[in-house]
């Protein structure tokens, strides 16, 4: 009991260091069950990942499925974070236009240079993945922009409703957890 309130404290007090303007997202206490479920497909989250109570500064009715800080690492300014939503309609070309569009490439580039789209499978089901960096220009509801940011957005159907996961944050950070992140869409089962 003292541990988890000790890791509570701990979690609250940084809840809101996110780059994301997120000060009003709660964490959730995550028992040794916890387990993202997509349809009837499920993949326990790597520990190192923190549960948050999903939310949104659209509303609640826009708020994720799911909702995870993964720690900053080494000088990055902000925690990276995962969101799984679901339901959100558009065809597979919009939705990557649309990641796309939340970016700018560095000088001298064009997106398509720090962008790419590859074919992956989340417990057998076709997905489609972009990796895109740059100047993180914001989702609906952000303020800012934020620069080296780097997101892993991946589009795919799943057995009965469309499902969209995106690892987004400063580009060392994401970096850090990718590996974590890739195994743990191959879990999915």
């Amino acid at each position: 009991m003292k541990r988890s309130m000790i890791l509570i404290a701990a979690a609250l007090l940084t809840a809101g260091c996110s780059g994301d303007d997120k000060k009003d997202a709660r964490v959730v206490e995550r028992n040794k069950e916890s387990v993202v479920e997509l349809d009837d497909l499920k993949a326990k989250p790597p520990a190192k990942w923190v549960e948050e109570t999903p939310s949104s500064a659209m509303g609640p009715q826009f708020a994720p499925l799911y909702q995870f800080r993964l720690p900053r690492v080494g000088d990055d300014p902000a925690d990276a974070e995962v969101r799984i939503s679901r339901g959100i309609g558009g065809s597979l070309e919009a939705n990557l236009n649309r990641w796309k569009g939340q970016f700018e490439p560095p000088a001298g580039k064009k997106i398509d240079d720090v962008a790419k789209v590859s074919e992956i499978k989340i417990g057998g089901r076709p997905a489609s993945m972009l990796d895109v960096s740059g100047t993180f220009l914001g989702a609906p509801g952000m303020k800012g922009s934020f620069p080296n940011y780097r997101m892993i957005g991946i589009s795919f159907d799943g057995p009965r409703r469309p499902y969209h996961i995106i690892l987004r944050g400063p580009a060392a950070t994401v970096a850090e957890y990718q590996e974590g992140f890739d195994e743990w869409l191959k879990e999915f089962k």
